[in-house]
């Protein structure tokens, strides 16, 4: 399946200060409750984007291990390798392609991990089969993805202002059964945990911020929703009047983030 969408630094940017700032849990903390990760670790995080996966197994570790991040999008890259400066470069950032050959040893990692990207690849079992060829004996897997009732208030909103149907999401359609699956096939074994993270809105502002991160105009997956350059605008003045009417019923608004983090050994 070939998926048209790059995330652009901008909208990721927006994305994250919203989770941090309006959350109720840490993510970032949730996953290093699961990895239990290990000083001397060989590490590649895979779709690294600016490189926020890999600073947080950076620090976790104390820089006591070898992290390598690598993503297709060169402006991301652009701004992991300037952060990289504030961890005295011992990072590494590569370019990589997940629809393609990893070039990267075989059996040369104790974990591999891609967050919120790999429901991007063309190519499922092919994309899991070079993370399983790097792994080591029993190294491990860990990726993550929105399920099926991941931020039901915001497609919910969204379908009420425009009366459209929200169009398939990558993330939420394929992770917690087309990748689960293809994992489950290569790999010993598999277990699926769930992390909830409601975002509490009490200013309508901060949603429609999200909400116009997600659905800019260069995020293809909702290309049908705008048939010209007028439309976004338009569309985003509709959402902020049902998001408003919300907020006025119930005082606030709550968006649950639900998200699935798969772990696995080779």
């Amino acid at each position: 399946m070939k998926i048209d969408y790059q995330e652009t630094t901008s909208d990721l940017a927006t994305r994250i200060e919203i989770h941090n700032k309006y959350g109720g849990r840490d993510i970032d903390q949730w996953m290093l409750d699961l990895l239990k990760l290990q000083p001397g670790m060989r590490i590649l995080d895979v779709g690294c984007g600016a490189g926020k996966q890999c600073f947080s197994y950076y620090k976790a570790l104390q820089g006591q291990a070898d992290i390598t991040g690598g993503d297709i999008n060169e402006s991301l890259l652009v701004q992991a390798r300037q952060e990289n400066a504030h961890y005295e470069n011992k990072v590494r950032f590569i370019e990589l392609n997940f629809n393609q050959h990893f070039p990267l040893e075989d059996h040369s990692l104790d974990l591999v991990s891609c967050c919120f990207a790999i429901y991007y690849a063309e190519n499922i079992p092919y994309t899991i089969s070079e993370m399983h060829r790097l792994l080591k004996g029993e190294g491990r897997l860990f990726t993550t993805g929105p399920m099926p009732t991941n931020k039901e208030l915001f497609y919910h909103i969204i379908r009420e202002a425009t009366g459209k149907a929200i169009p398939p999401m990558p993330g939420s359609s394929r992770f917690a059964s087309e990748i689960q699956s293809a994992i489950k096939k290569q790999f010993t074994s598999a277990e699926l945990y769930t992390f909830e993270n409601p975002l509490t809105f009490t200013t309508v502002e901060p949603f429609i911020a999200y909400t116009r991160a997600s659905l800019s105009e260069d995020r293809k997956l909702w290309s049908s929703f705008f048939e010209s350059k007028d439309d976004f605008e338009r569309i985003i003045q509709q959402i902020t009047i049902v998001a408003q009417k919300h907020l006025d019923s119930e005082g606030k608004l709550v968006m649950t983030k639900v998200v699935g983090g798969i772990l696995a050994t080779r």
